[in-house]
């Protein structure tokens, strides 16, 4: 039997693994047309993420990172979704680490009084749709979003959930 992985926040150390993890799939296995460029964040988690009153999550196997997560407060009660990806090894029912993150998420956004997320995706990305839907958010035209909420070039499917 497989170890679980544990989920836990996670600064800079993991910043290469996050990187390893994230690029493959949006580049390779969904032919988004992202570089790590777009997303200097991943290279200084601790600052774009945690400093500001977000966090970061992983997933690990072994020290290994296979899952993650991250959350960007945005102020004013509000937080965005951000880097939910899964390893292909570890998707699916079986491992439930996309469930796992996203719960850990939530609970953090309940302890630091952040009642409204949003997110966008693409919308290749079905699986991921199908899993947002699944629990509770709901689809946002790109022009109802807060003005602060910080637009990644390759979104164009949007998402909100309240948080009671």
């Amino acid at each position: 039997m497989i170890d679980m992985p544990q989920i836990e926040p996670v600064g800079n150390l993991y910043s290469q693994q996050i990187v390893d993890l994230i690029i493959p799939i949006q580049q390779i296995e969904f032919g988004v047309p992202i570089t790590l460029e777009d997303q200097p964040d991943l290279m200084d988690i601790e600052n774009n993420y945690q400093a500001t009153g977000g966090n970061f999550w992983a997933a690990l196997q072994d020290g290994k990172v296979v899952g993650t997560i991250a959350l960007i407060s945005i102020g004013d009660g509000k937080g965005v979704i951000r880097k939910m990806f899964v390893s292909k090894d570890f998707r699916g029912k079986e491992f439930g680490i996309a469930q796992k993150l996203l719960i850990g998420l939530i609970d953090f956004c309940k302890k630091n009084g952040i009642t409204d997320l949003y997110l966008g995706t693409v919308d290749i990305l079905k699986a991921a749709i199908r899993f947002y839907e699944k629990n509770g958010f709901l689809s946002l035209e790109k022009k109802d979003l807060p003005s602060s909420f910080p637009i990644m070039s390759a979104d164009n499917v949007f998402y909100h959930l309240e948080i009671k």
